[in-house]
């Protein structure tokens, strides 16, 4: 038999409601500007902006589908079209050779360079000029431990784990 149900309070469901919101709302935004300024989905920016924070440009295919949280059949799909526009390449891993590395391009670089600036703005605008520095700091947290729960080992967050100060 299993428990009673823990209903939500009307707080809480007021807190619910208006996550469930940002998240349906917020990839829209971010997709349209990208589409918009650089001719990039969400998607492929993410994939690129991951690529470009790693070591040498280059990840495992493997390990670029666990930072992106895609799967692979989804990622080779991007990466294929990436690598149409010049903007990736696949290549093999010297490590091991039955895995592939997908690799950020200089032309993928300079579209990462210059598709950035806009992208940051919007976040900025539809995100963190909504909120006091407080609010930052509550969102950081409250993200955190949403993300201990969604994300325990930190894949996701891993390349944005760097010291305070330096370039997001």
């Amino acid at each position: 038999m299993r428990g009673m149900t823990r209903w939500l309070t009307e707080d809480e469901l007021q807190a619910w409601v208006r996550l469930v919101a940002v998240v349906e709302l917020l990839p829209g935004s971010l997709e349209q500007q990208l589409r918009r300024d650089s001719g990039l989905s969400h998607f492929e920016y993410y994939v690129m902006a991951m690529l470009s924070e790693a070591p040498e440009r280059r990840l495992r295919m493997t390990a670029l589908a666990a930072r992106s949280n895609a799967t692979l059949s989804r990622l080779s799909h991007v990466v294929s079209r990436l690598e149409d526009r010049g903007l990736v390449e696949r290549a093999p891993c010297p490590a091991d050779g039955r895995a592939t590395n997908a690799v950020l391009t200089e032309a993928g670089w300079r579209a990462v360079e210059a598709a950035a600036p806009g992208h940051v703005e919007q976040v900025r605008r539809t995100v963190l000029d909504a909120l006091e520095p407080q609010q930052v700091d509550q969102l950081r947290a409250i993200a955190g431990a949403i993300l201990d729960r969604l994300d325990p080992d930190g894949v996701m967050t891993a390349p944005y784990s760097r010291p305070q100060g330096q370039r997001a």
